[in-house]
């Protein structure tokens, strides 16, 4: 393949400035406008008056949905792991089934009732504790915190792509995404983030079929492509691929709950209150789960997959390692669009090269944004309102989430500044481990809400305790319970009694099947909520 030469590659960093500038301009000035349309009351920052259409709500949660994982990270493990990670794709259409079928009865009920978080809808049901508050929080943090951090690092690292000649390119680039991102989020709420969304998710679908087209294109068309294709190694054309990493019973199941656990964390189920109404969710879900896995799977997995035939990383002492001019797996939709458009086009390659590297960044914005705001109104709604000040004032209310999420976006900028300084800076690299567990802690909360959606059976004790479970079990599989040990014995132990599992299934199915056995024994053995309250919020969810 060629490679653009010195001139068009010293050319990028212009192009991808005046771009970028453009971008983050028309960002600002939807914050503005959204600003100007809001009101003063919690419902209207956090929920944007629960007025969103049809665009807009299919927008915001694709835009949430995909991050700068989906776009960097899922892309780097076709590369990596080969044909077989491409059903990874599956999980697309299970998320649209999930917003379809709980979607709209969320929604409704949310608006009959005023539910703002997840918090307020489990609490009204099974009964307002601290312990079943704080909970619920704590589970929405584990899902978006490690979020915020990634999203925040990826702009580090696209800054680098765009201008790697200039001097601490990483460095004021997360900055600038991250002050960027602040600010819209600050003036406008979940107006503002929702309307910068569907820009965002445009150029990301954009940018998927952009790249795919090129790499067609560049390779002599789609039956070339499939001959290239053919020519990979044996195990990368078959489960469980060169590495032995993923067995088709983890791929499977790591379809089905990443899913779902991307779809019942704080941000999303914001999401569903937001909507106009159940009409709009189930048309969004329609969408999302037919046009979106084909943008997916026709785009930027196939991009990746030709970059593992372009450049085929190598096996070096039992250790796949990616080729030297991709330098991490991570990297290939980079390094194939930065080869591919500029060699093909000439100039006019530059801006379409600066445009897919923008709409990469705007994964990691629409993500980090959502996540953002979806801590503030937990931290709010959840914590301050009920156990600081209860009798606050909206208005106050209001300038403590933004609070929240100034400080949010503080020490994520800071911690992911110190560990790129710093390679062993373990609380970074602790949390970069965490985000493949943070959706494992999300699908935590499905027992309990399939229970108020449709059975109806459980108790709050029941719930705290299956919950309670789950996120322990989880965490059993994550690097903290060897690293708080500090004993290299114990800690290789934890993790031989732990791989079999975990080389196996997803983490949010390990921890679902210690969860909902603990649910419903120890709501059998304890006292249900009032039956004439499931009543009245059973039909509150049909009405």
């Amino acid at each position: 393949m060629s490679v653009p030469g010195p001139d068009l590659e010293a050319r990028l960093g212009p192009v991808a400035a005046v771009v970028l500038g453009a971008y983050l301009l028309v960002l600002l000035g939807l914050g503005v406008v959204a600003w100007r349309r809001s009101q003063t009351s919690e419902e209207d920052y956090y929920l944007a008056g629960r007025s969103q259409g049809y665009l807009v709500t299919v927008m915001t949660i694709m835009a949430t949905y995909f991050s700068s994982a989906a776009i960097l990270g899922i892309p780097g493990n076709v590369y990596r792991h080969g044909v077989s990670f491409l059903l990874f794709a599956m999980n697309l259409p299970v998320a649209g089934a999930c917003i379809y079928l709980f979607g709209a009865r969320i929604r409704r009920v949310g608006a009959r009732r005023g539910y703002v978080t997840q918090g307020d809808m489990f609490a009204d049901y099974y009964g307002d504790t601290a312990l079943l508050r704080g909970l619920v929080a704590l589970v929405g943090f584990l899902y978006a915190l490690p979020y915020v951090i990634i999203q925040i690092k990826a702009g580090g690292l696209l800054a680098q792509s765009m201008f790697p000649d200039a001097q601490g390119a990483f460095a004021w680039g997360t900055g600038l995404l991250s002050l960027v991102t602040l600010l819209y989020v600050l003036v406008g709420g979940m107006r503002s983030v929702a309307w910068t969304d569907v820009l965002q998710g445009v150029l990301l679908l954009a940018g998927m079929l952009l790249i795919a087209a090129a790499m067609l294109v560049s390779m002599g068309g789609l039956g070339a492509f499939w001959r290239e294709v053919a020519t990979l190694p044996r195990e990368a054309l078959a489960f469980p691929g060169p590495e032995g990493t993923w067995a088709p019973t983890r791929l499977m199941t790591a379809c089905l709950f990443a899913s779902l656990g991307s779809l019942i964390h704080p941000a999303q189920w914001a999401r569903f209150y937001a909507a106009r109404s159940d009409d709009t969710l189930r048309r969004s879900a329609v969408t999302f789960a037919t046009i979106l896995p084909a943008c997916f799977l026709l785009g930027i997995l196939l991009v990746a997959l030709g970059g593992r035939a372009l450049y085929p990383p190598t096996m070096v002492a039992g250790v796949l390692v990616p080729h030297p001019d991709v330098g991490a797996f991570d990297q290939i939709v980079i390094v194939m669009t930065k080869d591919l458009l500029p060699s093909m086009l000439g100039a006019p390659g530059l801006f379409l090269t600066a445009l897919i590297l923008v709409s990469v960044l705007a994964a990691a914005m629409s993500t980090a944004d959502s996540n953002l705001h979806a801590v503030s109104a937990v931290a709010t709604r959840d914590i301050f309102d009920r156990f600081v000040d209860p009798g606050a004032s909206e208005r106050k209310r209001a300038w403590v989430g933004r609070g929240v999420i100034l400080a949010t976006s503080a020490v994520a900028l800071a911690l992911v500044n110190a560990g790129q300084g710093n390679a062993q800076f373990s609380p970074l690299e602790m949390i970069a481990s965490l985000m493949f567990a943070a959706i494992a802690f999300a699908t935590q909360l499905l027992p309990a809400t399939i229970d108020m959606l449709l059975v109806r059976r459980g108790t709050r004790a029941g719930m705290l305790a299956g919950m309670a479970a789950g996120v322990v079990t989880v965490l059993l599989f994550t690097p903290i319970p060897a690293a708080l040990l500090g004993n290299a014995a114990a800690a290789r132990a934890l993790g031989a009694a732990t791989s079999p599992l975990s080389s196996l299934f997803d983490l949010g199915l390990l921890g679902l099947a210690v969860n909902v056995p603990v649910f419903v024994l120890v709501s059998r053995l304890t006292a249900p909520p009032d039956p004439d309250h499931v009543r009245r919020f059973a039909a509150d969810l049909d009405a």
